[in-house]
């Protein structure tokens, strides 16, 4: 699956939000640190805001921070608001469609797609955090092992 840059760039967001839901951060400080866009991840923040994933801090020391719940908030939730995953559109992918072969493909492809949307509907934030932290903890394990 191939997402497109405000993809990532929600993603990014989310997640980097997500990891301290107190703390705030700005446009600027998240592109910086994934070496993105800071107009192009401000217009995507404010998507987010309107999905209600990320709230806008006002005044100094303001910025974003996560709203959404870590428990609930899917992986799909968030590629959802920029890509059309499991649309119609998605599965038109063939051009011979009608053939056995085109069929047969589209069907294959379909499934794919329907696989994936089913992965990241069952993929919290918070699982993923948690995973970060477990395999960040473990890294920091096995190099003080070394």
């Amino acid at each position: 699956m191939k997402l497109q840059k405000a993809t990532y760039c929600a993603l990014y967001a989310v997640l980097e939000l997500a990891r301290d839901p107190e703390l705030q951060l700005s446009a600027t400080d998240i592109a910086d640190k994934y070496n993105i866009s800071a107009n192009h991840l401000a217009k995507v923040l404010r998507d987010l805001g309107r999905a209600g994933l990320v709230e806008s801090v006002r005044g100094a020391g303001g910025g974003y921070r996560f709203s959404g719940n870590l428990k609930r908030t899917t992986l799909f939730d968030v590629i959802h608001l920029f890509e059309d995953v499991g649309g119609a559109s998605a599965r038109a992918r063939d051009s011979h469609e009608g053939t056995d072969i085109g069929n047969a493909l589209n069907l294959v492809l379909s499934e794919i797609d329907e696989i994936a949307c089913a992965t990241l509907g069952s993929i919290t934030i918070g699982t993923l955090l948690k995973t970060m932290r477990w395999r960040n903890e473990r890294a920091a394990r096995e190099t003080v092992d070394s």
